[in-house]
């Protein structure tokens, strides 16, 4: 019952699966929700100091600064600009599935954000190709590439990379588009907020949650 919900908000973290109700959540009742590791599965077993930390603070703050990866590893651009935007998406399968439903993923003017875990690459191309489609890069500020665990080509030879089909079905577009983003299926992760408003700058590599 989503208008009881938007009228008692609780806090709301997870990711993969879950992306459909992050996405109902923000679009339909408009608060944020986290995109952050699972209780019930995540935390069964020890987790490192830096997925708790980005845990804490996105839950007790403060909210607003930089989102930088864990070790220095730099947010790689794949094409140049910068935008400002709430956060949305999450999971691209659960994406591509929204298509078509009351519950579609709305793009406007804002952040999308997607990963994956576990895909063939000539799959992700589909699901992109429908998103590509269905106009939620045109209709995006920016995309923000996650983690693309276990999704490699089957022959390296005769399949596309993963980049080069974000180049192909992404870039077009003439959206800023920053890749290499530490959130999703793998450890350490990055919290995100979504909903919240965030800014990227895709000619230095920059992502920052703004003030609420």
């Amino acid at each position: 019952d989503l208008d009881a919900i938007a009228r008692r908000p609780k806090l709301f973290a997870g990711y993969s699966d879950v992306t459909a109700l992050h996405t109902a959540f923000n679009q339909v009742c408009g608060f944020v929700t986290f995109h952050a590791p699972m209780p019930a599965s995540d935390y069964y077993r020890p987790v490192d100091e830096c997925t708790m930390s980005q845990l804490r603070r996105c839950l007790f703050g403060p909210l607003a600064g930089p989102v930088e990866n864990p070790h220095g590893q730099p947010l790689i651009p794949l094409a140049p600009g910068s935008a400002m935007g709430r956060l949305c998406g999450g999971n691209l399968s659960l994406l591509a599935a929204s298509l078509g439903t009351p519950w579609e993923i709305d793009t406007r003017g804002k952040l999308l954000f997607l990963e994956d875990v576990g895909e063939k690459v000539y799959r992700i191309d589909g699901m992109l190709t429908q998103l590509r489609n269905a106009g939620k890069f045109q209709d995006c500020a920016g995309v923000i590439l996650g983690a693309w665990t276990d999704c490699p080509p089957e022959d390296p030879e005769r399949s596309l990379t993963l980049e080069e089909v974000f180049r192909e079905l992404i870039v077009p577009a003439a959206r800023p588009v920053l890749t290499g983003l530490a959130c999703g299926h793998t450890l350490p992760t990055l919290s995100l907020p979504l909903g919240a408003m965030a800014a990227i700058d895709a000619n230095t590599g920059r992502l920052e949650v703004l003030p609420l």
